[in-house]
Parts: C-alpha cells; sequence; structure tokens
C-alpha cells in the first residue's frame, strides 16, 4: 500500500494565498441561499419603528454597527447592498447617509479586492506583465489609462459591483488607485439611491415601494453618462494622437 503524499510547500502556499478568497465566495455562496429572503424590503419596512428608535437613542453605536454590517455585506457579496444604501439614508439622511454608505462600501471593496490579489491576482498579472503578443499588449493599454478604466468601470451602471472589485485585483492595480477610484466613483450612485432611502418615510406611508430604477431616469443617467464621458476622454485623446491603447 502506499501512502498519501503530504502536501507541497508550494501548495500549501497556494492554499494559503487563496483562502481569503475561497472563504469569500463560500460566504458570498451561503448568503446568496439564507438571506435573499430577510435582507429585504420588507424586511426594512417591518422594522422601520424599532430601526429608528434605537436610532434616537444610540446614534452612534447605529452608525458604527450600519456601517460594519454594510462592508460585511459588501466584502462577501452578500444579497442586499442596495437595500443597505436604502437604509443609510432611511435612518441618516441623504448626507451623512451617503457618506457612511460611500465609506462602508469602499472598506468593504477594498478586502474584497485584497484578497483577489492576494489570492490571484498577483500571478495573473506578473504572467500578464511576461507576455507577449496580444496579452501584453492589452496589459500595456490597462497600465497606460488606469486611472480612466477605474473611474469608467464604477461610474457605468451596467458593471456588477462585485466584477469592479475583482477585475483591478486580477491585472495588478494599486490598492491607492483602487481605493480612491472606488471612493468617488461610487459617489454619484451613492448619493441617488442614499436620497431615495431618505425619502421612505413618505413610500411607508403611502404603502408603496421604493423607485429603484431612479437611476436610469435622463436626469440622473445623463450626468453619470457625461462622468463616463469625461472619465474616457484621456483613453479617447491617446488613440486620436496614435499612441497604444486598449
Amino acid at each position: 500500500m502506499t501512502e498519501n503524499a503530504s502536501p507541497t510547500p508550494a501548495r500549501k502556499s497556494a492554499l494559503k494565498r487563496n483562502l481569503p478568497l475561497i472563504v469569500i465566495l463560500s460566504v458570498a455562496v451561503i448568503g446568496a441561499i439564507t438571506l435573499r429572503d430577510v435582507l429585504n424590503f420588507e424586511t426594512l419596512r417591518d422594522n422601520r419603528e424599532a430601526l429608528l428608535a434605537f436610532r434616537d437613542v444610540n446614534y452612534l453605536v447605529t452608525a458604527l454597527g450600519f456601517m460594519a454590517v454594510y462592508v460585511l455585506i459588501v466584502a462577501f457579496s452578500l444579497p442586499g447592498a442596495t437595500l443597505a444604501t436604502l437604509t443609510g439614508g432611511f435612518l441618516f439622511g441623504t448626507w451623512i447617509g451617503a457618506a457612511l454608505n460611500v465609506t462602508a462600501a469602499t472598506i468593504g471593496a477594498i478586502a474584497i479586492f485584497l484578497a483577489a490579489r492576494l489570492g490571484l491576482g498577483e500571478r495573473l498579472a506578473a504572467r500578464m506583465e511576461t507576455g507577449t503578443g496580444t496579452i501584453k499588449r492589452i496589459k500595456d493599454g490597462i497600465d497606460e489609462n488606469q486611472w480612466s478604466m477605474l473611474f469608467l468601470i464604477r461610474l457605468v451602471p451596467a458593471v456588477p459591483f462585485f466584477v469592479a472589485n475583482i477585475l483591478p485585483a486580477l491585472v495588478g492595480v494599486g490598492l491607492f488607485r483602487f481605493a480612491v477610484s472606488t471612493f468617488f466613483g461610487i459617489i454619484p450612485g451613492g448619493v441617488v439611491y442614499t436620497s431615495v432611502g431618505a425619502g421612505l418615510g413618505d413610500v411607508f406611508a403611502r404603502g408603496e415601494t421604493p423607485d429603484l430604477g431612479i437611476l436610469f431616469e435622463p436626469f440622473v443617467l445623463g450626468p453619470i453618462l457625461g462622468l463616463c464621458a469625461l472619465a474616457a476622454l484621456p483613453i479617447v485623446l491617446k488613440a486620436v494622437r496614435g499612441r497604444k491603447g486598449i
């Protein structure tokens, strides 16, 4: 009989690097199954009076606790990110709520970005850097336009938040650029949804549900698309001038 070979140091190291990402993905799957019927608009509606009463007595604790929950939702890609944004507006108003929402979402995004970069990103980016042909050109194009690309994937409403957190880690984006572009890039959409949350009191009183399609209304989508065009301008200028683009 032959004994099972023990894991090699290389395999142990790979498992250790990938462990944070494995945990995040596992929790995300479990959360999608177990929490989708809990973290919803009806839960907020049914518990709104208790939440407001607790906030009135424990404002700072409520704010810190809310941010902690929001960070966990984003970091583990759990369902309920939109509900959390609405809750921030409902509990703290548009501007304080937006500040809490954007800060917590950025912290959560940084957590999953670091997990992805530790597990896969560093090796993949290194392979792209030492590659040749099309792969090398793509990597060079991304490097030349990192700021523009990072802001674009944050501003374009069609890009899922999870994808915008993972993709930069896989192409070697630095933490500082990721954090700055995430914080400022999610402000427009964050303020819009937080303002919807701030008006939930009237929505509850009418027995209605909030209009989450407001982000795609012309008066909101127009300025966001304008910001997208501004972020893409350096890429366009480089292409027009004949420089290497993506």
